[in-house]
């Protein structure tokens, strides 16, 4: 299992959405994307939805929140 992160916390957008997506093309099965941001994408839980990942989101102690992302 090979664990992708991605800290997209101090980007400006698009360009969290922009390196998630590149991230999760590069995700094979059993891999996971631990993305790190400052806020809930809400989009981004709507197009993985979408696209067949599953993910869970852990708050951080600083107030944003990991997205745990695997193919379903």
């Amino acid at each position: 299992m090979t664990v992708i992160d991605l800290d997209a916390r101090f980007m400006q957008p698009p360009e969290p959405m922009e390196r998630t997506v590149e991230a999760l093309d590069r995700l094979a099965p059993g891999d996971e994307l631990r993305l790190l941001i400052h806020r809930e994408p809400h989009p981004l839980y709507r197009m993985l939805e979408q696209s067949g990942y599953r993910y869970r989101v852990t708050p951080c102690e600083d107030g944003g929140f990991t997205i745990h992302i695997t193919l379903a």
